[in-house]
């Protein structure tokens, strides 16, 4: 049975940590691998290199949407095909994420923790609970 009472910080912890993962991994593409590496890398496993601009995008912008709790639902939903994207590139690789170039685990797990959230909402302590929005 589901503690209602604690659903909504279930929901801001989920909210929140997937939000805060999107911006550790724009992040990790801008300064680590670069932008420019990026695109090689998209192009090299086979995806147009120009889809490295809105990913990169989506991943940040859409994290800190999330990190307060703006349209949820709705970058929840808009991540599913990245994540899926990431999940082709993996699928190859093996179950663990440590084998090498990664397996397909994590992106997996993430793009269920996405619909969970999508399914779950805002939660508590959003932007919009804040606000007072409906």
């Amino acid at each position: 049975m589901t503690e209602v009472r604690h659903s909504d910080y279930a929901a801001t912890l989920l909210r929140v940590s997937i939000g805060v993962m999107f911006v550790a991994h724009a992040l990790l593409k801008i300064f680590v691998f670069t932008v420019p590496g990026t695109v090689g890398f998209f192009e090299k496993v086979g995806f147009p290199g120009v889809l490295a601009y809105p990913v990169i995008a989506f991943e940040l912008i859409g994290g800190v949407l999330l990190i307060a709790g703006v349209f949820t639902r709705w970058i929840a939903l808009a991540g599913v095909p990245v994540l899926l994207g990431a999940l082709m590139v993996h699928s190859g690789n093996g179950w663990m994420f440590a084998s090498p170039n990664g397996g397909w685990e994590f992106p997996a797990f993430w793009t269920v923790a996405l619909v969970a959230l999508a399914l779950l909402g805002d939660g508590a302590y959003s932007a919009r609970t804040i606000l007072g929005a409906k």
